[in-house]
């Protein structure tokens, strides 16, 4: 089990290694995605809270990455955050995210990408429920939901 410390590690020291890279061009990822899914994976966009597909569903299922079909996360880890984004407490396996030094707004957070083709997620906050203490605060856009 992951925590804050553990996600600091990482942003500062380096990732885990993914179990496969994927890369394309901007074109390529333009064909493959809406223009909103696009704006947010690929250009470090954020949709409206309380606007996505998945801030209030809680149906048994996974959630991959809507970019490269990545396993990110499991539905039994999710949780009402109150914050307008889907959150959850853990990725499905370590190596599942990669995480930034994220220096915007002025203020100092955890971005978190998919570690497999570096595409926008949200970010990871150490104000989650216990036993992590972890909330991974992610776009709907950047999530694909595989019903179990």
């Amino acid at each position: 089990m992951l925590h804050w410390k553990d996600i600091i590690n990482f942003s500062v020291n380096g990732n885990p290694i993914p179990d496969t890279r994927i890369e394309k061009s901007e074109l390529e990822w333009k064909e493959l995605l809406t223009p909103e899914q696009f704006r947010i994976t690929r250009k470090l966009g954020t949709e409206m809270p309380h606007s996505g597909a998945y801030c209030t569903s809680y149906e048994a299922g996974q959630y991959n990455c809507v970019c490269c079909n990545n396993e990110l996360f499991d539905s039994s880890i999710k949780f009402e955050s109150g914050t307008g984004w889907p959150s959850f407490t853990q990725p499905i396996k370590q190596n599942a995210i990669k995480y930034i030094k994220d220096s915007s707004l002025g203020m100092v957070r955890v971005e978190i990408q998919c570690n497999q083709c570096d595409s926008h997620l949200g970010h990871v906050f150490p104000d989650g429920p216990e036993p992590s203490g972890l909330r991974y605060c992610v776009n709907s856009e950047s999530l694909i939901k595989k019903t179990a």
